[in-house]
């Protein structure tokens, strides 16, 4: 694959995404996933899965296998429970960053924190909602880890908070560590103090750069307007100004290699 020169700005709208939809999980994918395969569409960058996802109550992702892959995993609602085969357990929710690094493999399953009660839905009777990312690491073999930080407060502010980073120029101010060292997640939760008021964040210059609007609506500089689920991605471009006038949530990951040229 060649690497483009000048800059592009491709816009990939939420309704065109592939879908699997069962009786449990609403499943939208950014790129070719699982049976959904479309040889134009397989990867940005080094993202290769950007999938959003709802599931009911009760249900989930038994356990399945995964190896070289760091997965980091964001939750726009509900709560998602996380156990695999090195121990690790844990409950996922807004504002609490996680990440899986596969390594060598893992065994792990998630399902939504919900359970029954004399066959009535009790607690947690919300389906859970949250967007799974997959980035390819700097070297296969690598150690299976986990970890998970709560940044709710940070995201308050309404700026771009590195949530996950091996790039070492966020290594002072990243939430999580991830085995990619051209590679960062920022997340900005755009937040209208009050009726007519706007909230900007400026992206980051990156040689590949991949912005999924996750809540709300938001205007981009050069583009106009985007919508819930819609996604833009960038080569050899960035600076430019994002504009909030209700509540959003945006994800850009900040990528400076691509598949194969690492």
């Amino acid at each position: 694959m060649s690497t483009l020169t000048t800059p592009h700005i491709d816009v990939h709208r939420g309704g065109d995404r592939m879908k699997t939809r069962v009786s449990w999980l609403d499943s939208k994918h950014s790129f070719s996933f699982g049976e959904h395969y479309d040889p134009d569409n397989t990867h940005h960058g080094l993202l290769l899965v950007n999938n959003e996802d709802i599931v009911s109550p009760g249900q989930g992702f038994d356990t399945h296998p995964h190896r070289d892959m760091e997965i980091v995993t964001w939750v726009l609602g509900g709560s998602l429970v996380h156990q695999d085969s090195l121990g690790h357990s844990g409950v996922i929710y807004p504002g609490l960053a996680q990440r899986m690094s596969a390594g060598t493999g893992i065994l792990h399953s998630e399902k939504n924190d919900s359970w029954r009660l004399d066959g009535h839905l009790a607690e947690h009777e919300d389906p859970v909602h949250f967007v799974q990312m997959w980035v390819v690491p700097d070297e296969p073999g690598l150690t299976p880890g986990y970890e998970q930080l709560e940044i709710d407060d940070e995201l308050a502010g309404g700026g771009l908070v590195t949530v996950a980073s091996g790039l070492p120029r966020y290594r002072d101010r990243t939430a999580i560590a991830i085995n990619s060292s051209h590679s960062a997640l920022h997340v900005a939760r755009m937040a209208s103090a009050e009726p007519g008021a706007e909230q900007v964040v400026d992206l980051p210059d990156a040689p590949y750069l991949h912005l999924f609007v996750a809540r709300g609506e938001v205007d981009m500089e050069g583009v106009g307007p985007l919508y819930e689920g819609d996604a833009v991605r960038l080569t050899r471009s960035g600076g430019q100004r994002v504009v909030a006038r209700q509540p959003s949530e945006i994800l850009v990951w900040e990528m400076h290699a691509r598949l194969g040229a690492q």
